[in-house]
Order: structure tokens, then C-alpha cells, then sequence
């Protein structure tokens, strides 16, 4: 059985992402463009489809992490801050976006939320495992080291 960590993360939040961006459900919010990442930033995103990419990243980090809350998740897509000539200090990233993108799993049936936090659905799990095996395919094409995994 294929497994999401066994893949390079950036091309499956690619091919994730397009499997989003082709489901009707999602309705891309009309502050996406004039959001930022959180305090560490200092611009909004560049590219177009941030909100999709990070849909992807939020359900491949709840199928590794497990149950997790809001607080630790946007911990997770934090940085550093940049206070001029003292030193650097991390800050968390924007917990309204990860509280929307909880929101937004949860609304298409791919996170649950329980005691714990939220947690990866069976849909999000098949949604993933489709994904990564079509990866893994690509790349078995490609290299020699990825042939053992399929």
C-alpha cells in the first residue's frame, strides 16, 4: 500500500490540488486575494491558486499528523519574524485560514472533527491514496527508485 510519505510532498500538493480545483463544491472565498499568511509575512500570496494548495497541504498534514487543532496547525505554517536589527522570534501563521480550510474539508467530507481535533475522513484517505498511487506512477516512469513502491 502506497503511503503519502513515500512521495515528494510538492508534486502531490500539485496533483491533490488539481483533483480540488475540479470538485464544484468548493467556493473560493473573496478574501483570498487580499489575505496573508500571518504576521511573519509581509505580502499576500503571488500565485492564483494558494487557497487550493493549501487545502491539499491541510489534508496531507492531517493524514500524517492525526488528530490536530487549529493552534498547532497554524504553528505548523508559521515563521519567523523579522524585527529589524533583534533577533528573529517565531510566530504562528493565521489561524483564520486554518480554521476555513478545517471548515472547508469538513464541508466536502474529507476531515472529521472530534474530541481530539480534526482527523482525516475515509474520503480523504481514498482522495489521497489515488493521488499519491498516480504520483507514484509518474515517477516510475521516470527514475528506477520508484518502481519498488508501486
Amino acid at each position: 500500500m502506497t503511503n503519502v510519505k513515500e512521495v515528494p510532498p510538492e508534486i502531490l500538493l500539485k496533483k491533490v490540488a488539481e483533483k480540488l480545483k475540479e470538485d464544484k463544491r468548493i467556493e473560493v472565498p473573496e478574501w483570498v486575494h487580499y489575505l496573508k499568511a500571518g504576521v511573519h509575512k509581509e505580502n499576500s500570496w503571488d500565485t492564483e491558486d494558494w487557497y487550493h494548495v493549501r487545502l491539499a497541504s491541510t489534508l496531507r498534514k492531517l493524514s500524517i499528523k492525526g488528530p490536530i487543532g487549529i493552534s498547532k496547525l497554524s504553528a505548523d505554517y508559521g515563521g519567523r519574524v523579522d524585527m529589524g536589527s533583534r533577533s528573529y522570534h517565531p510566530r504562528k501563521g493565521s489561524r483564520f485560514i486554518v480554521r476555513t480550510m478545517f471548515q472547508t474539508l469538513e464541508n466536502l467530507g474529507y476531515a472529521k472533527k472530534d474530541a481530539k481535533g480534526r482527523s482525516i475522513s475515509p474520503q480523504g484517505v481514498s482522495l489521497l491514496d489515488k493521488a499519491t498511487k498516480e504520483v507514484l506512477k509518474e515517477l516510475s516512469e521516470k527514475s528506477e527508485f520508484y518502481k519498488k513502491l508501486i
